[in-house]
């Protein structure tokens, strides 16, 4: 058997700059499929021609799927019931990572410090809304 996961996140439709601005810091290869390529009849609601219908990144440090949220009210992302994890491989690295996020527009939500159980973390959210882990673990 042969199997493969990644996460998939519904963006209120701001899917393309979010998997543009994913695939600028962890490469990869992007395709997005929007809606204007494809026939909607029989959908449940009309979803704009150039919203994304499914997007993905993948072969870089990153795995993801996405797709624009179709409806009337789409769901916001902001959520602190999930969160994507990046293991770095040092604090500088984990230093770096926070401020392209930062830059982008993103905000602190744990200060990036040593922790307890002896790597440097901490926490943040990026303009989209998708909370970000960022772990370097202690040197052995």
């Amino acid at each position: 058997m042969s199997l493969s996961t990644a996460p998939y996140i519904s963006f209120p439709g701001t899917t393309a700059e979010a998997m543009t601005f994913y695939q600028s810091i962890f490469g990869g290869e992007l395709e997005m499929l929007t809606y204007d390529s494809m026939s909607t009849e029989g959908f449940p609601v009309k979803p704009e021609p150039d919203a994304v219908a499914h997007a993905s990144l993948t072969g870089g440090a990153l795995d993801l799927r996405a797709g624009d949220s179709i409806g009337d009210e789409p769901s916001p992302v902001t959520s602190d019931t999930y969160s994507l994890i990046v293991t770095v491989g040092s604090v500088a690295e984990g230093e770096a990572l926070i401020d392209t996020f930062t830059a982008a527009g993103g905000t602190v939500e744990i200060p990036f410090l040593a922790a307890p159980w002896g790597d440097t973390y901490g926490q943040v959210r990026d303009s989209f809304g998708v909370l970000w882990q960022v772990d370097a673990p202690a040197a052995p």
